[in-house]
């Protein structure tokens, strides 16, 4: 195991910071967050035109460079030189928490396995806004973000997270939000759902009930802004035993880690559906 103790690191190196940015309220910003970006070397961002304008409001004046997904690999590289030789990096994304649904994850990949300190800030996060207001279970969820644009490839993707018993969660634009409900509607069903749409922003707004009256409202709502879709786990236990009872187990957790999910957790939801002990999941897994 690799160790990292956030705040001993050695003399002379430097650390990633990770540090979260308003999702749409300026007033989400953190004390710390500011003192951060003000402390650091360099701040990356995916927007620098996005991010100058945050740090022109709290009165940041750090150097700021270009860190996003046509960039990444060259830059990326670069970074993590300056952080070697002794800088500190805090990187930013256009909203919300760095590395989720962003180019971030990668430079955090870069770090590590350089033993860089990688030390993340709490902060403001769409998806766990909008599952907290939601009303749906909070006790497991999928974390998602954005289904293929593709509808062939998104009916796909559904499918593979229909048996899932937890909350799932997506990011949609309004140009394909008509287009992704009828999608789920097709291959989830009419499960329980919300909608949140300007989430923290003056027209924040939730759209709570059903698919099929998601579709209803659609039609006449307001569709502007971002959209998190928060939608109803499976209750058919039936669902979960039919899809995965001629995987073996090894079959069955890399499943669950080609949707995203990290090995921990595809194990606990393999042990949760095959109703065994986690380890023995562990053990089969590892040793085979």
């Amino acid at each position: 195991m690799q160790q990292q103790i956030s705040y001993q690191t050695e003399s002379g190196k430097g650390v990633l910071y990770l540090v979260p940015t308003p999702i749409g309220n300026l007033e989400d910003m953190t004390f710390r967050a500011v003192r951060m970006l003000k402390e650091a070397d360099v701040i990356a961002a995916e927007d620098t035109r996005q991010t100058r304008k945050l740090c022109s409001h709290f009165d940041i004046h750090t150097p700021l460079t270009r860190y996003d997904e046509h960039t990444k690999d060259k830059v990326g590289a670069h970074l993590i030189d300056q952080i070697k030789e002794g800088k500190t990096l805090a990187l930013v994304s256009d909203a919300g928490m760095p590395a989720i649904s962003d180019p971030g994850q990668e430079i955090v990949k870069l770090a590590i396995s350089e033993e860089i300190p990688v030390i993340v800030l709490p902060g403001a996060n769409a998806a766990l806004t909008a599952l907290v207001a939601s009303g749906l279970s909070t006790n497991q969820f999928h974390y998602y973000g954005f289904l293929s644009r593709q509808k062939k490839t998104r009916s796909q993707e559904l499918e593979q997270l229909s048996a899932i018993n937890a909350s799932l969660i997506f990011y949609e634009s309004p140009h394909r939000i008509k287009e992704t409900l009828a999608a789920i509607y097709e291959v989830l069903g009419n499960r329980k759902m919300s909608i949140g749409r300007e989430l923290t922003k003056k027209f924040e707004e939730y759209q709570r009930g059903t698919v099929e009256e998601a579709l209803t409202w659609v039609e006449v709502g307001t569709i502007k802004g971002e959209f998190v879709l928060v939608v109803e786990g499976t209750t058919e236990e039936k669902q979960v035993e039919k899809w995965w009872s001629e995987l073996t187990i090894n079959q069955h957790v890399d499943h669950y880690i080609s949707l995203g999910m990290a090995s921990k957790e595809a194990i606990k939801q393999v042990a949760t559906e095959r109703e065994v002990p986690k380890r023995e999941i562990y053990q089969t897994y590892h040793i085979e």
